[in-house]
């Protein structure tokens, strides 16, 4: 069986073939980076206009990569929420119309489960059950994976998610966009240790999280900073960046260490755009040693937004039956609980 996947739930159009027996064939990401740069963030409208322009040459490179057409395809995956709802609009009805034209059966995926399960794309990946942190710009949130298709919520961001939190506080200190990237950049020369952050651990016991105290703490430094006011000396630009940034990591960390107790689990994936951050790498890998946990990353590439893994999740989907029809729409927030249920406990043969 041969899915196509097509993910456009945020800024980035992309179109990717999974094979049951090879693995990913091909995965293709166009990048609208250049087109929200000069605004610090994603402009929806803008977005959408960009989609419009990319997703029929992201789906011809993908199937040209795969040496593919569209009439080899057995099926097609698309993103349905949670995103910007213009963004996803053209995604999912570019899918309707390949599918009705063509007579392929398409299921709209949870952008999430996608993320969950992108670390199956790679050669080493864990068995069930295990705790998953997805930390994206639109998502922090703590799940138990049972198996595919069997996510229970453990906890998740009441405010801002750590990705939104970098992008705001990238804009506040004028280092550009993306801000996870540009505020780890910055980082790397900073002493993170000479400006103390808050760090929202929330009641005791609690596994969700919270980022916009953070955030206003980190605008009313930099205020007074840049002012030069009392205590401010000697405190540079990196320095803001560094202690940020271990603010958000460290309370990532510990919950999601917590996380993995309570649910008596062996394995923990960090999947997501933020799970690029390599201090966070770095701090999972160490906790999840200390405490004796295997933790596993996806590749950058399959961390940020992509539609191999939209396309994985898919195929275990439409494997079983379980396509959408021509009246499903998309949703700007789109719990994960709200899929509907199907086990699986089996990896498929031939994933990369």
């Amino acid at each position: 069986m041969n899915i196509l996947g097509i993910d456009t739930s945020c800024d980035d159009t992309s179109a990717a073939l999974f094979s049951e027996n090879q693995g990913i064939l091909s995965s293709v990401v166009h990048s609208q980076v250049s087109v929200h740069h000069a605004y610090g963030g994603v402009v929806p409208e803008l977005a959408s206009r960009e989609h419009l322009r990319s997703i029929v040459p992201a789906v011809s490179m993908a199937l040209s990569q795969a040496r593919m057409e569209l009439k080899d395809i057995d099926g097609i995956a698309v993103t349905i929420g949670p995103g910007l709802i213009g963004s996803l609009l053209i995604g999912l009805n570019y899918a309707k119309s390949v599918a009705y034209g063509y007579g392929i059966p398409f299921v709209g995926v949870n952008h999430l489960e996608g993320h969950i399960l992108s670390i199956f794309l790679e050669k080493e990946a864990p068995s069930f059950p295990f705790v998953a942190l997805t930390v994206s710009g639109g998502h922090t949130s703590l799940y138990h994976v049972k198996g595919i298709g069997e996510y229970l919520l453990l906890g998740q961001t009441l405010d801002d998610a750590a990705g939104e939190a970098f992008d705001k506080v990238s804009k506040i200190l004028e280092l550009g966009y993306p801000g996870g990237a540009a505020v780890e950049k910055a980082g790397l020369a900073g002493n993170p240790g000479l400006v103390r952050f808050p760090k929202a651990f929330l009641s005791r016991g609690s596994l969700d999280f919270s980022f916009s105290g953070l955030k206003t703490a980190v605008a009313l430094f930099v205020k007074k900073w840049r002012e030069g006011a009392e205590g401010t000396a000697g405190i540079t630009l990196a320095d803001i960046a560094a202690a940020f940034q271990e603010a958000v990591v460290e309370v990532l960390a510990v919950k999601t260490m917590e996380a993995a107790a309570r649910a008596g689990v062996e394995s923990i994936v960090v999947a997501g755009g933020v799970a690029c951050n390599k201090a966070l790498r770095t701090r999972m890998e160490e906790e999840g040693r200390t405490e004796g946990y295997k933790v596993y990353h996806p590749r950058p590439s399959y961390c940020t937004d992509n539609a191999a893994m939209i396309a994985f999740a898919g195929y275990h989907r439409i494997n079983r039956g379980k396509t959408s029809d021509l009246s499903v729409d998309v949703k700007s927030r789109f719990p994960i609980e709200d899929l509907e249920s199907f086990k699986d406990g089996q990896r498929v043969k031939g994933t990369q």
